[in-house]
């Protein structure tokens, strides 16, 4: 795959790259305001990009958005199910955490 390859497609690849990195900061902010929950920043980040693919597929899925248009209710969705999806993952993630290790 080459970078014009990925330009050409860019519409295709930018709503799953918002939902990641909205996914990993959700992550991280729900990791902060549930410390109990807290897996640490990797744990966090990790699981909450595994999050946001996860709430940003739902949108789909559902067709609240479209997948492969850039504009301004698609990105804010983006955002939106990413940060959302990974704070949930994230907190699902550390309460069973919390909860095998008593």
């Amino acid at each position: 795959m080459s970078i014009t390859y990925f330009y050409r497609n860019m519409n295709e690849y930018l709503p799953l790259i918002i939902q990641l990195l909205a996914g990993a900061i959700g992550g991280n902010l729900a990791g902060r305001l549930l410390p109990k929950l807290d897996l640490g920043t990797l744990g966090n980040s990790l699981s909450g990009i595994v999050g946001g693919g996860l709430g940003g597929t739902l949108l789909v899925v559902f067709d609240l958005v479209v997948n492969n248009k850039i504009d301004m209710p698609n990105i804010v969705g983006s955002i939106a199910s990413g940060g959302v999806g990974g704070g949930i993952l994230m907190t699902i993630i550390g309460a069973l955490k919390s909860a095998i290790s008593k």
